[in-house]
């Protein structure tokens, strides 16, 4: 046997028997076969098929169980009161489409649902701060659409202002709770602030007092309505290199209200007098007040702030500054000799406003900052404001563009807090729902631009004639069929009409606006009262051909 015969036979006695053990395990179990064809892999793949080990009993106890069994067996439920407000929220939406379809008779049954399923809701309920809050949201907003409805959807021409919450606090003094000294003095230790925090007598008043069932709701009730705008004042306040404490200003100046209106003239959520918001770039005209739109008055007030501060180098008497002027805390440290602010508040060197400004800002930051101390973690915030902005080139009608956003002209009125008119002057920046404002600009050019300060659009619902717009409007068919280019056949569901017809607030007087706003005021205690909506429409407004149909909340007695 040669060198070469030999190689391959010993190769023959080891391949051999190899490929027919092989083969032997392949035809007892074919299916492993296919592995082969897989592409590489670091873990080992097992071709043997053997039983699992039998696992100890109780070893996956804590372990989450299947997910498949787990979704069919035990499907989640929102907590009692979640789920009343999503059910709510469901007949909200639903009223709401009813409502824009011109199912007036509809929208107000699921209206009068949504009240009633918060209503239904167990007193003894936990969380019922939560559900009460819910159904004050939702009364407003039937509110809105009420008012949505008078006049065809007028807006009011006179601004209503807002009060304050806490002016009056600051001519008051309250007892001090020793026991909170150690308390705050060690929360004051462990937070973190960009504003310097201090525990004294001044400050701990206060604490006490926002601690009480009175001072508590007014405190909550500001931080609330901060949730509205927090987001757009934290991003100013980083942007001018101010400390983001300050934001607790607005609390105590306005309580986040837009619109507030001190007895001193201040106006809007930082409060400022004329001469200083101009001062500042926040200009007045016969239509807008800019001291009244959230973003530009930050702006000012955190570029005031910066100014006062590089003045007096202390963030304490920029605030007090900014309460009294930079003149008067001037004034008082050249009387006194003193540039700190407890010293100058000890001798009575600041107006009495003044002395309690500070200690009262320090007090709700220190609140705010530790609120599990303080019972402050199940804050209701309100959802932020999000919109879009448009710049009209021509005077425009807010209702012009409610009707383009299908939405309460008011809600287009709280976008815009500067605007002093139902109508935007030429040029105006325009907020609008956010996501809306391709539909804006796209409704406001089919209207003439002379004619947007008055005309309006209306989508067509089923089965609604040219006659019952026309109606609807108080404008004649003939007026209607030429604003459409001889609009003569009915025209269908969802179709874009344009009215040729002014907005007609001499019929509703100043002095029904300021009724109309003090019911939305007064009747805010939703689940104390047990507000109601009212089933039915209200008679025609005296003077008037408009169709007006009421939504509005009523008390049980008063409901017909």
């Amino acid at each position: 046997m040669t060198p070469s015969h030999r190689s391959w036979f010993l190769t023959a006695i080891v391949v051999i028997p190899l490929a027919i053990l092989l083969t032997g395990c392949i035809s007892g179990k074919p299916q492993a076969f296919r592995l082969s064809f897989l592409p590489s892999t670091p873990v080992p793949v097992q071709l043997a098929f053997e039983e699992p080990p039998q696992l100890a009993s109780g070893f996956y106890t804590n372990d989450t169980p299947d997910l498949i069994q787990h979704a069919l067996t035990t499907i989640p439920h929102p907590p009692e009161v979640d789920g009343a407000i999503v059910r709510a929220e469901d007949r909200m939406e639903a009223g709401r489409k009813l409502y824009q379809q011109g199912d007036l008779a509809g929208a107000r049954r699921e209206f009068d649902a949504a009240v009633d399923i918060l209503l239904s809701t167990p007193e003894n309920v936990p969380d019922r701060q939560k559900l009460e809050r819910r159904l004050d949201q939702i009364a407003d907003r039937i509110y809105r659409y009420d008012l949505d409805r008078l006049g065809s959807g007028e807006t009011q021409q006179e601004v209503v202002y807002d009060k304050p919450p806490l002016g009056g606090i600051l001519e008051m003094t309250f007892p001090t709770d020793p026991n909170l000294r150690p308390k705050v003095k060690e929360e004051i230790g462990a937070t973190v602030s960009q504003l310097p925090l201090e525990e004294n007598d001044a400050v701990l008043s206060y604490i006490h007092f926002f601690s009480t069932d009175r001072g508590r709701k007014t405190l909550m009730a500001g931080l609330r309505h901060a949730g509205r705008y927090r987001a757009l004042i934290q991003r100013i306040l980083d942007d001018e290199g101010v400390p983001q404490e300050l934001i607790y200003l607005a609390q105590v100046e306005s309580g986040f209200l837009p619109r507030a209106r001190s007895y001193k003239k201040a106006v809007g959520m930082w409060q400022f007098v004329q001469f200083r918001g101009r001062e500042y770039g926040l200009n007045q005209t016969a239509t807008t007040d800019d001291r009244m739109d959230p973003e530009r008055a930050t702006r000012a007030a955190a570029r005031h702030l910066r100014d006062l501060y590089a003045i007096f180098g202390d963030w304490y008497l920029a605030m007090a500054a900014y309460n009294c002027g930079p003149g008067c805390v001037d004034h008082a440290v050249q009387r006194t000799g003193f540039a700190d602010f407890w010293e100058l508040r000890d001798r009575n060197a600041l107006p009495r406003d003044t002395k309690n400004y500070v200690p009262l800002i320090l007090a709700v930051t220190i609140m705010a900052k530790n609120p599990k101390d303080y019972n402050l973690e199940d804050v209701d915030y309100d959802p932020p404001v999000e919109y879009d902005t448009i710049s009209v080139d021509s005077p425009t009608s807010l209702s012009l563009i409610a009707d383009a956003t299908e939405r309460p002209v008011t809600e287009i009125q709280e976008l815009n807090p500067a605007l002093m008119k139902p109508v935007a002057p030429a040029g105006y920046q325009v907020r609008v729902p956010k996501g809306t404002s391709p539909t804006v600009l796209m409704a406001l050019d089919i209207i003439p631009a002379e004619h947007r300060a008055n005309w309006r659009i209306h989508r067509v619902t089923n089965g609604e004639t040219l006659a019952e717009i026309a109606k609807h409007y108080a404008t004649p068919v003939a007026a209607i069929s030429t604003a459409n280019r001889g609009m003569n056949a009915l025209p269908e569901a969802g179709d874009l009409v344009i009215i040729p017809a002014g907005y007609r607030i001499e019929h509703i007087s100043a002095q029904h606006a300021k009724t109309a706003t003090a019911h939305r005021k007064t009747s805010r205690p939703v689940a104390q009262s047990h507000r109601r909506v009212a089933a039915a429409p209200s008679p025609q407004t005296a003077g008037s051909s408009y169709k007006t149909v009421s939504l509005a909340v009523k008390h049980p007695a008063s409901a017909n």
